[in-house]
């Protein structure tokens, strides 16, 4: 796939993929969920990758963008063209509820490798 390169709204998230980097990031509050989420689903079900690095740095998520979130995240995790999936999972520090999501998604794996990396301090 052409590298992507979307810009951030005050209602959805940056989505920019170059080489083998996918990075999500900002805030996720579309109006329409799967017409944000669906395009970048169908990709996920046909893209090689021999690794796919994803970064999920997303400061505020509804939970229609979580649900459409996670199975993007499914998607790639059962493509059989992807070799290895490595997801790292931005978090602010104090901010458990996010760290509990990145959690709970990888639980929900079956191969991708995550990581979890706060940034910020609330002291």
């Amino acid at each position: 796939m052409n590298p992507i390169d979307l810009k951030p709204t005050n209602t959805t998230p940056a989505i920019v993929l170059h080489d083998d980097k996918l990075l999500i990031k900002g805030r996720s509050i579309p109006l329409s969920e799967a017409k944000f989420y669906d395009p970048y689903i169908e990709w996920a079900k046909d893209c090689r990758f021999d690794h796919l690095y994803v970064d999920i740095n997303l400061e505020y998520m509804n939970s229609s963008s979580s649900k459409k979130l996670l199975y993007l995240l499914k998607t790639l995790d059962g493509n059989p063209a992807i070799r290895e999936l490595t997801i790292t999972w931005y978090f602010e520090s104090g901010d458990d509820e996010l760290k509990d999501q990145g959690r709970l998604f990888e639980k929900l794996m079956k191969h991708a490798h995550f990581r979890y990396v706060k940034y910020g301090d609330n002291s």
